[in-house]
């Protein structure tokens, strides 16, 4: 991590950018981010997305799973990832037709250890986000801001989640608790209670959100997702299946904590297809399906719910505003609200805000990368567990 100068805070034209556990593909969202009087102002200019070419997703996925591989395929992968980083950039600029004066790039994470487990005798926690930013700066003459997990977890932390400030920045409210619930490859959430300050937040993920569905639509349909949650309408919940799945032991683990491919990858998938022997491919859809659901409701009355002082039957007072691609799955969303509007929870779709479901993580690191420009920290530590305030990620000058 380099040492950011403190500058001035001033608006700036920012473009975000995420490629997420799913590895489906880039999101680009362009935004513009102005000082506040207490926390940035933000508006989106524009979002694009961009899926992975079917090879390139193909090298992400097996270099995640993989237990052994070149380091000279690694290295060509970094560099090819930077290269349509640049290039997804570049195309969502010109539709826009603006420049941004910043970038911020999370890269494709191909491994993630929040806990510390030995290594050549010693803990060691590590994450490891591909995609060269040289190329980006090159190409767009532009500064990029990336790396941003590594700062978080030298100073303690899990480097997860991140799009906590983000969620306080935009979603932070005086008379309303608020639940951001993310659902991309991994579930996270952030929990905000009413009127409170950032180091009130409570953020963890909460475990796989589309990962281990999208894994065995792949293997079961040949397809990349469960569009609009349609095979699992079809199906139905094999419960003894779903209580099994739900004693991992991850769900019961107290904040702070972050999981990924590691725990909910390809073994993960193969253990849920033994526990389905002779049963409906549709059938295997829905419960992988309810088991995002199911994590998510555990997750809110185990922790959330006493996060926010909720000593009352209903939780009255608390919105629910789902985002990432997860929020596009009607039977995903069937789901969650069948658990959480009992509890007196409100849904509110994330477009309210005006902020698309799937644009949000990409808004994120646009902003995390503004307030490292101006030397300002970018975790929240009673999300990730740091022992304190840092200013994350690494700058890459154009020259």
């Amino acid at each position: 991590m380099s040492k950011q100068p403190v500058r001035e805070p001033v608006a700036m034209t920012v473009a975000g950018v995420m490629s997420g556990t799913s590895a489906d593909g880039v999101d680009v969202a362009v935004v513009r981010i102005s000082p506040g009087k207490h926390v940035p102002k933000l508006k989106l200019l524009e979002y694009r997305a961009f899926p992975y070419p079917k090879p390139l997703r193909n090298s992400v996925l097996a270099a995640m799973d993989a237990q052994s591989i070149s380091a000279a395929e690694m290295a060509r992968l970094h560099w090819r990832l930077g290269e349509v980083y640049a290039d997804c950039i570049a195309q969502t600029l010109t539709a826009s037709k603006r420049r941004a004066s910043l970038v911020g790039v999370h890269g494709q994470t191909i491994y993630h250890q929040g806990d510390a487990s030995p290594y050549l005798g010693k803990p060691l926690k590590c994450t490891w986000q591909l995609g060269e930013a040289s190329c980006i700066a090159e190409r767009l003459r532009t500064p990029v801001i990336s790396d941003f997990r590594p700062a978080d977890m030298a100073a303690g932390g899990h480097a997860a989640p991140l799009v906590p400030m983000l969620d306080y920045t935009v979603f932070a409210h005086t008379r309303r608790n608020r639940v951001l619930q993310n659902l991309g490859g991994i579930a996270n959430l952030s929990a905000l209670p009413a009127g409170s300050d950032a180091d009130k937040l409570l953020a963890f993920d909460t475990g796989p959100a589309n990962m281990v569905v999208d894994a065995l639509m792949q293997r079961l349909f040949q397809k990349p997702y469960d569009r609009n949650g349609a095979i699992a309408k079809r199906g139905v919940v094999l419960r003894p299946v779903l209580d099994t799945l739900m004693r991992d032991p991850y769900f019961t683990a107290a904040p702070p904590k972050s999981t990924g491919r590691e725990q909910y990858g390809a073994a993960f998938v193969d253990k849920l297809l033994k526990l389905c022997v002779k049963t409906r491919s549709e059938d295997i859809i829905a419960t992988a399906t309810a088991l995002t659901a199911e994590s998510i409701a555990h997750a809110y009355r185990t922790f959330v719910w006493p996060h926010l002082g909720m000593n009352a039957p209903l939780a009255a007072g608390t919105d629910f505003i789902p985002a990432g691609g997860g929020a596009k799955n009607a039977t995903l969303m069937r789901m969650l609200r069948e658990r959480l509007e009992p509890l007196g929870i409100t849904f509110i779709p994330i477009e309210n805000f005006g902020l698309p479901a799937e644009a949000k993580e990409a808004a994120a690191f646009a902003l995390l990368a503004w307030l490292t420009w101006h030397g300002l920290p970018g975790n929240v530590p009673s999300a990730t567990g740091a022992s304190r305030p840092v200013v994350l990620g690494r700058v890459t000058n154009a020259h």
